[in-house]
């Protein structure tokens, strides 16, 4: 596996002499085998470890671990503990979407403040086949299917010639101590269910399946690359830049011969995923004002035109929910749907909201909580203030700062995963339930 790690770095141009990259070492099996064959190598590196306090007294024996291993070589080293919990709260995202932002800013930190070259992670070919999946899952372009690449921007990732099994058999041949996560069993986030649940059944109806996808996988980025130089050429003829923000003409991107494809690779380099781009592109013979959110960037819909604006703070900004709307991406994951009451039972879940649909009137609006709001909590008659009521719910400031009130008019329907308002509820008499799910990832 050394040899076969050394030539695919020199054959790929990953990493060249006299160049010094940061290791990127969690303490698990993959990241100990890299260490590993660095050390073999006359590469100059560092390492890097994140503890995001998410598994307690296991988080802080990784931290030990990898500490004790550095010790031993005399390997330059870097050490960062976060409030994974916390920054996610705050930023009103996934656990995972936060250890990712996490990691990568402390990485990239780093990587400057030391003048290392590159960053490498410990991504292997199973890594690449449960990302193409996850991708495929939430809907995505040809992009989305080329999986991880090896060398992007300064992130290297030498390992993805390797599979899970060659890894543990070199970490079992060559004695490598290694800890393990916990977590990794579970089968509660997204990636562990392919990895235990899906993947396997693959395996089971074509043990090639492995090989051969990763075959095909190649094949779609030769695609991929001979799509985006001739992508490109139609973008840059529907593209403009005015006054800090990107101008899309409709008449010219509908004059183009992919006009949803184009669109998708514009709209996707903000953020904007393809559920949304579905949404622009059924928008581009209506009405003028419609907006739209990705987690950083507000598209508007004008006569002649898209504007795409890079958002700067959400403390004033707010969002609707059109009666048509079936999914929003901001401030956060929204999937909303109509529900008979024939088919509907009672969930209680503090991400979902169950509304009587003929008590409200569209736009819904989500806007951040102000001081003076007040509102009739579920099972009162009574009114509450809403400052009085993250009292009573001895809610953390930053958990204030982060609430959104869903609200009818001047009316709050709900304080955003928290209580629903008296005035909304499903009742008797109730014909149609209007469902709104904050997304838990």
């Amino acid at each position: 596996m050394f040899d076969q790690f050394i030539t695919n770095i020199n054959q790929k141009q990953l990493i060249k002499s006299g160049q010094k990259v940061l290791l990127a070492i969690s303490g698990g099996i993959d990241s100990m085998v890299l260490l590993h064959l660095f050390e073999r190598t006359g590469f100059e590196y560092g390492i890097a470890h994140c503890n995001f306090r998410l598994r307690g007294a296991e988080s802080d024996g990784d931290e030990a671990f990898v500490h004790e291993q550095v010790e031993q070589h005399g390997t330059p080293a870097h050490f960062e503990t976060f409030d994974t919990k916390e920054y996610a709260s705050l930023k009103g995202i996934s656990i995972e979407m936060a250890a990712r932002e996490l990691r990568y800013d402390f990485f990239e930190r780093i990587r400057k403040e030391f003048e290392y070259d590159y960053i490498v992670t410990a991504h292997h070919q199973d890594d690449l086949i449960e990302t193409f999946f996850l991708n495929l899952s939430r809907k995505t372009g040809i992009r989305g299917l080329t999986g991880i690449k090896e060398k992007k921007g300064k992130l290297i990732r030498p390992l993805l010639f390797a599979s899970r099994e060659e890894i543990e058999k070199y970490a079992s041949e060559n004695f490598i101590p290694y800890r393990e996560d916990s977590s990794n069993s579970e089968v509660v986030y997204q990636r562990n269910f392919l990895r235990h649940k899906i993947l396997p059944l693959f395996s089971e109806l074509n043990p090639a399946f492995k090989k051969n996808f990763i075959s095909s996988v190649d094949n779609l980025k030769v695609a991929y690359d001979v799509y985006e130089d001739a992508i490109g050429n139609e973008i840059q003829e529907v593209l403009t830049k005015e006054n800090g923000q990107t101008v899309v003409a409709i008449s010219a991107l509908q004059n183009s011969s992919h006009p949803k494809t184009i669109l998708l690779e514009i709209l996707s380099g903000y953020g904007f995923n393809a559920s949304v781009v579905d949404a622009v592109y059924q928008s581009l013979d209506t009405l003028s004002g419609k907006q739209f959110f990705s987690k950083t960037h507000r598209l508007v819909k004008d006569r002649d035109a898209l504007f795409i604006q890079e958002l700067k703070d959400d403390e004033d900004r707010v969002y609707y929910i059109e009666e048509d709307d079936m999914e929003l991406f901001a401030p956060f994951d929204i999937s909303v749907e109509r529900v008979d009451t024939n088919d509907f039972t009672i969930i209680k879940d503090s991400n979902i909201g169950c509304i009587d649909i003929d008590e409200v009137q569209f736009p819904l609006l989500m806007r951040k909580w102000q001081q003076g709001d007040y509102f009739q909590p579920l099972g009162m008659t009574g009114f509450k203030k809403v400052s009085d009521f993250f009292i009573d719910q001895k809610m953390p400031l930053h958990e204030k700062e982060n609430t959104w009130l869903l609200c009818s008019g001047k009316k709050i329907v709900w304080i955003m995963g928290q209580r629903l308002d008296n005035r909304f509820k499903v009742t008797d008499a109730t014909k149609q339930v209007l469902k709104i799910e904050i997304a838990n990832s």
